[in-house]
């Protein structure tokens, strides 16, 4: 009996060299009679990011074409795209920097003319083609249907009641005490009737005013350098930009000016500077 049970336990030990002659390591079992670690010769390693997702293998194409700017998206690369396709006369609003319907249906038409993806989202390669036929927007046409920002305040304008002018932003922000009440957009005078520039103050009103010179209606003019006033326009809302007044200050949103007049007083400051 001895002599058989050293024969089993020759022959075990031989089936353990064997398989351990042919596995690269001995997997523990999983418990269902399977290795649980097995190895399969067709097997690839799977990478996994730090946050515990699976990770894009590294032969994976990526995406040339992920949206620079899509619908919902705001701001002043928005307005730029707008002023480009305004430029070659895809989009003919004036640039208001949101990513809206007919902001998609510009960029839209724009790729499909060029055999682009007609996507409406604008991507590296419809941004590229639009910047080789278009040139960079200046001022002026970012903002051409208005909603600039306010320039940086003059210091004259920092103390007391002040119409606060600026011609390099065309805004006129209405302050107190250095602090901003209320903005809107204005425009001036064309060279050869310009806006006076200075310090001068409020020295009439008239809600209903009308022109003698030019027999024009001035609603709500308030009056600071002889026959020159601040009042509303509606060649201003109707026109925007492309006219000029004849030396005032015109402002083209009724609702605010009408605001404004009922706040400012005789005698408040009057700054127009550049």
């Amino acid at each position: 009996m001895r002599h058989i049970s050293g024969i089993r336990r020759a022959v075990a030990a031989a089936v353990v060299v064997a398989a351990a002659a042919t596995s690269c390591t001995v997997q523990p079992s999983d418990g269902t009679g399977n290795g649980a670690g097995k190895q399969q010769p067709d097997a690839k390693p799977s990478a996994t990011a730090p946050d515990g997702k699976p990770s894009k293998s590294p032969s994976s194409k990526p995406d040339a074409q992920e949206a620079l700017l899509s619908p919902g998206d705001e701001g002043k690369q928005v307005r730029e795209l707008q002023a480009r396709l305004r430029q070659i006369a895809w989009y003919f609003q004036y640039p208001n920097g949101k990513y809206d319907a007919a902001t998609v249906k510009a960029v839209k038409g724009f790729q499909e003319k060029r055999g682009l993806a007609k996507t409406g989202d604008t991507d590296p390669v419809t941004m590229k083609k639009l910047v080789g036929m278009t040139s960079k927007p200046g001022y002026f046409e970012l903002y051409a249907g208005g909603d600039q920002p306010p320039a940086k305040p003059d210091k004259r304008c920092l103390t007391g009641r002040v119409l606060c002018i600026s011609k390099s932003s065309r805004t006129l922000s209405w302050m107190i005490d250095g602090k901003v009440v209320s903005t809107v957009d204005v425009r001036f005078g064309s060279q050869y009737t310009p806006t006076r520039e200075g310090v001068f103050s409020v020295y009439w009103k008239s809600r209903h005013h009308v022109s003698t010179l030019y027999d024009t209606p001035m609603p709500y003019a308030m009056f600071f350098s002889g026959g020159q006033a601040v009042h509303y326009s509606s060649d201003f809302a109707a026109r925007g930009y492309g006219g000029a007044s004849h030396g005032c200050v015109n402002v083209r949103n009724e609702g605010k000016i009408a605001a404004l007049f009922g706040q400012v007083q005789k005698g408040d400051k009057v700054v127009i500077y550049w």
